[in-house]
């Protein structure tokens, strides 16, 4: 299976970034960052569920990692940096720390966690994840996402910051949405930290300065972390130039 992916040619010799969204967002989420880099490759994928990709269904992470394997080999993506933000980071992580794959020249990761660490912590999010799922499945997609971005990690948007997310993500598939919030629970993923410290890949972190949750996250990581000012946990659109200037030191382009 392959994904959905918007394609930009760079100069040659130069390695490719490779774009990975957020949940329910698609392939133009990173671009207003990754065209800043003109020099470079651009891949922007839409993830399973979502975009060009909403009729991909997974059933857990290594569905959707073999579905970017796919991607990256048909278009002949051999030398390469994987961006992520949430569970795009989250799907970079686990993607990069299990296959181990050449060409891998870095990971970059914006507010995505490794992994919970307690048998309790993963029932308590399968219930809620669980619980998400039904009403993307059967509610009007305006009201979930309200509801949503209520959540206390989105905390420091705006009420304007808000509407205007509800109205970006209420298009939507509701049900391509719902699979893919199971298929990806953090309740199902793997605690990555051991292997992100023993890691063979450079990695990089993200974070906004108002994300106090992903900041104490950041902080049980092995890996340099950047913190974007005047940002919540979507950093890159509250504040795409931050970090825009940060992957420029990161990437070196």
């Amino acid at each position: 299976m392959m994904l959905n992916a918007v394609a930009r040619e760079g100069d040659a010799g130069q390695p490719w970034l490779v774009f990975l969204h957020g949940f329910s967002g698609d392939c133009r989420e990173w671009q207003p960052v990754g065209e800043a880099f003109p020099r470079a490759s651009r891949l922007y994928i839409d993830l399973p569920g979502h975009g060009g990709s909403a009729d991909c269904r997974v059933t857990h992470f290594a569905d959707v990692c073999a579905a970017l394997q796919a991607t990256l080999l048909s278009y002949n993506i051999l030398n390469y940096w994987l961006v992520g933000y949430s569970l795009g980071g989250r799907i970079a992580m686990t993607f990069a720390c299990q296959h181990q794959p050449q060409g891998l020249l870095g990971v970059v990761v914006e507010g995505g966690h490794p992994g919970l660490q307690s048998a309790e912590q993963r029932a308590q999010r399968w219930q809620s994840d669980n619980l998400w799922a039904q009403r993307f499945a059967r509610e009007p997609l305006n009201q979930v996402f309200d509801a949503w971005y209520r959540q206390p990690v989105f905390a420091s948007l705006t009420p304007a910051q808000r509407d205007a997310l509800v109205a970006l993500r209420q298009n939507n598939d509701g049900s391509a949405l719902a699979a893919m919030l199971l298929a990806t629970s953090l309740s199902v993923q793997d605690d990555l930290r051991e292997a992100l410290r023993d890691r063979a890949f450079p990695f990089w972190y993200l974070c906004g300065e108002r994300d106090s949750k992903f900041r104490a996250i950041a902080d049980e990581l092995a890996a340099p972390c950047h913190v974007i000012h005047n940002a919540g946990h979507n950093a890159h659109r509250e504040n795409p130039e931050g970090v825009v200037a940060c992957l420029a030191q990161i990437v070196h382009l």
